[in-house]
């Protein structure tokens, strides 16, 4: 008799992300860059810190010579927090915002973020949870009203997708590959767009003509 093997799960992890001030023009961009290396984001608000909410977010760092300038950085002006969600998020973010120092990770780590986009140690652009345990208590630190409930995985997500996303997008593809258009991801999306089963409809307007009526 042919024994049949558990399905391995895929755990699904959350971690913050945070779009310091100095760069919050750049916020598009870095976005893009987070959604094309495979990450969810699962909540996103702007808000501005004082400088004592950037002491008890930092609480850790407390003591440090560096704290107070963090904290007046951090409070400098309105920042960018998201919460991240993929297979490892907590790690695979880490390796994408490469080393804390921007000036050391432009000579390590040239494609990350912080080589990018940030200036030198304090001014490193973004933000990641350095473990799953500082993950959700920095997650509920920003997000004070979201409930931390699992992310589905495994055959929760399949039957998930199954329902809610792969009939449109199934027929999305099959759609792309008859037209073959020259950009097909800008194709696809607009694709997805107008034919979205969940599209709100508008309400019948009143033309000026009915309205006299």
């Amino acid at each position: 008799m042919q024994m049949l093997m558990p399905e391995p799960q895929i755990f699904v992890e959350r971690t913050l992300a945070l779009i310091k001030p100095d760069v919050i023009d750049k916020e598009e961009e870095i976005e893009d860059v987070i959604l094309r290396s495979g990450f969810l984001i699962i909540q996103k608000r702007k808000l501005q810190l004082s400088p004592e909410q950037c002491s008890n977010f930092y609480a850790e760092q407390y003591g440090k010579m560096f704290f107070p300038n963090l904290t007046a950085y951090m409070s400098s002006g309105p920042l960018v927090a998201m919460v991240l969600a993929r297979h490892c998020a907590v790690s695979y973010w880490k390796e994408l915002l490469g080393p804390s120092n921007s000036i050391k990770a432009r000579r390590t780590h040239p494609h990350s973020l912080r080589a990018i986009y940030g200036t030198d140690d304090l001014r490193n652009a973004l933000h990641g949870s350095l473990n799953i345990f500082s993950a959700e208590r920095e997650i509920r630190f920003m997000f004070p009203e979201v409930i931390l409930e699992p992310v589905p995985a495994g055959q929760r997500a399949r039957d998930y997708l199954n329902l809610y996303v792969n009939p449109t997008l199934l027929a999305g593809l099959t759609a792309l590959c008859k037209e073959k258009p020259a950009d097909p991801m800008t194709w696809l999306a607009d694709w997805l767009i107008e034919h979205n089963p969940n599209k709100p409809k508008l309400q019948h307007q009143i033309t000026e003509e009915e309205h006299r009526e």
